[in-house]
């Protein structure tokens, strides 16, 4: 098998939110393999609406993966044991819907609440709690033959989950097939010393990747060691998922949730968005080949 290339949709939007059926094609369009969305949104999906773009994804030849950073009430770190039980209970449903619709990667900051506002600092008690929770809907995505991978993300974001190290000795304590991680070239970029040695260090754990330059811009645009990045990734056998998570627009909430506060695409109207994305996949997968 080998790497498997793909997009949020996310990329053309302003909220967190959007017609699936509508992106699908337009990432297909593109040269991708994989759709990902907003897991939250699987929730008030009907089951004709999961089966539908099933079918959608199914006839495109696109994986979907799902990706969320619950809220604070659905904080399975929680010092709080009901919201740990709602947290749980909130993924777990998610898997199931996800299972419906054949999406196999749960995405995210799934291990604690996304972005963390920072009023408990207690991270070895956090960390503790995570572990035993994240074994519990672990053993739900298992039972399905889902994979959750657990996002690493910067400093202004978590306090829990900051470097592949770390990501690596969580999953060690979880111990369970099921849950691996995401690295994120956007938050590897300021906490990692070296971002090839961090795809090393994930190694056998690594299941899913973001890319974006360290501003968030499209693969390509900026300076980030791309083909370095390729070489480590294939010295590990890496062949998840490698998904653009690009924000380049203000407004909505995600620019407000992303922090973007200037225009990052020059302008860009969306035939440009769409033309430049297309670059941006030829570029990384030339990057990334053996």
């Amino acid at each position: 098998m080998s790497m498997k290339f793909g997009t949020l949709y996310a990329y053309w939007t302003h909220e967190w939110t959007g017609d699936y059926k509508f992106f699908a094609k337009k990432i297909k369009d593109a040269g991708f393999d994989i759709m990902e969305i907003s897991a939250g949104d699987l929730l008030t999906m009907s089951d004709r609406e999961l089966d539908e773009l099933k079918a959608v994804a199914k006839d495109l030849g696109l994986d979907i993966s799902s990706n969320i950073g619950p809220a604070k009430k659905y904080d399975v770190a929680s010092s709080d044991p009901e919201t740990r039980k709602r947290g749980i209970q909130f993924l777990s449903d998610i898997l199931k819907k996800m299972d419906r619709l054949d999406s196999r990667a749960l995405v995210g900051v799934t291990y604690t609440y996304w972005p963390n506002d920072f009023s408990d600092l207690d991270k070895p008690a956090i960390w503790e709690r995570g572990v035993k929770s994240v074994r519990e809907f672990g053993k739900v995505a298992e039972d399905l033959g889902i994979t959750v991978a657990l996002e690493i993300v910067n400093r202004f974001e978590t306090l829990v989950l900051n470097t592949a190290e770390e990501g690596v000795r969580f999953c060690e304590e979880v111990g369970m097939d099921s849950v691996k991680l995401l690295l994120d070239t956007f938050h590897m970029n300021i906490e990692e010393d070296n971002l090839p040695d961090a795809f090393r260090t994930a190694g056998k754990y690594l299941a899913h990747v973001h890319v974006g330059e360290g501003n968030r811009k499209l693969p390509g645009m900026g300076h980030l060691p791309w083909k370095e990045m390729g070489t480590a990734l294939n010295e590990i056998g890496f062949d998840g998922g490698v998904v653009m998570e690009p924000f380049m627009t203000m407004g909505g909430k995600v620019g407000e949730d992303i922090k973007v506060w200037r225009d990052l695409s020059n302008g860009a109207d969306e035939a440009k968005m769409d033309q430049n994305i297309k670059e941006s996949l030829i570029f990384l997968k030339n990057a990334f080949a053996k």
